[in-house]
């Protein structure tokens, strides 16, 4: 499971999270990472996989503390796909993910078969991209380009799996093919699995847990349908909105409009204790 205590992330001089606290997240299941922009989503993410150091707090997985750990000890364990990947590299999709497999230390993808043309190949066609495999990422689109690094990111079979904004250059049928994916490798790989998201229906239908940020603060953490209420939605977004089923019985987020004045003042929308925080049906 993974675990933040007390996580304190700054810029210099400029604070972006004072100190973020959250719920165990367990292995085996989807954290869907919401906020408003600005609201240090991908900060936070970076953090956990090593890209910041924080300045003060614990990053625990499965109560080992990575903020402590060596380099080669982290990159057994996790593996974090940034937004966009660089646009210069004159690698085919099957050389990448090759070439990623194989740097992974002793005990990652080096063992479980995945190190080999066959085994990648047959990754790339579980991602609906076999067929680019021998074309280079320089050439891609960039929804091509962000399943070329899903797929850098899986091979290594990490423990812990952090994707920033992955489905952005998707369209529709790829977001949610994707998704079905991660849930899949996240349950039967035991991943515990940190993806930041935009769209709230894709959280809703998709992911298990929500961790909902507003100004570097923890405004709600729990399952997503307990997070992502009309109330949260006035609070973080500034929106007013609804959560209705629709006729095959998913929720869904109908945003009516703006939210009073009253709703967005930067109040919390639960207290900054320093403890977990939840939202939940009594709240």
């Amino acid at each position: 499971m993974l675990e933040l205590r007390g996580l304190q992330v700054a810029y210099g001089r400029r604070t972006v999270i004072p100190g973020l606290s959250a719920s165990a997240l367990a292995a085996g299941t989807i954290t869907a990472l919401l906020g408003p922009n600005g609201s240090g989503k991908s900060t936070l993410l970076k953090a956990v996989a090593g890209l910041v150091r924080p300045r003060g707090g614990q990053v625990l997985l499965d109560g080992a503390d990575l903020v402590r750990a060596g380099f080669r000890q982290r990159a057994r364990q996790v593996a974090y796909l940034p937004q966009a990947l660089p646009a210069d590299v004159h690698l085919s999709v099957l050389e990448s993910v090759l070439a990623a497999a194989r740097a992974t230390p002793l005990d990652g993808a080096g063992a479980h078969g995945e190190t080999d043309a066959q085994g990648v190949q047959a990754l790339l066609d579980r991602l609906g991209i076999g067929h680019l495999a021998m074309r280079h990422l320089d050439s891609l689109s960039g929804g091509q380009k962000q399943l070329a690094g899903l797929a850098q990111a899986l091979v290594r079979r990490p423990r812990l799996l952090l994707l920033d904004e992955p489905l952005s250059a998707l369209d529709l049928s790829h977001q949610f093919h994707v998704m079905d994916l991660l849930r899949q490798e996240t349950r039967s790989r035991g991943l515990v699995t940190l993806i930041v998201l935009h769209d709230l229906n894709i959280a809703l239908r998709h992911a298990d847990h929500c961790l909902m940020l507003r100004d570097g603060r923890l405004a709600a953490d729990g399952p997503v349908a307990q997070v992502v209420t009309a109330g949260a939605l006035a609070a973080v977004y500034g929106v007013q909105a609804r959560i209705e089923a629709c006729s095959r019985g998913f929720p869904q987020v109908i945003v009516d409009g703006l939210a009073p004045a009253c709703a967005t003042d930067g109040r919390p929308l639960q207290e900054d204790t320093g403890k977990h925080h939840r939202i939940g049906p009594t709240q």
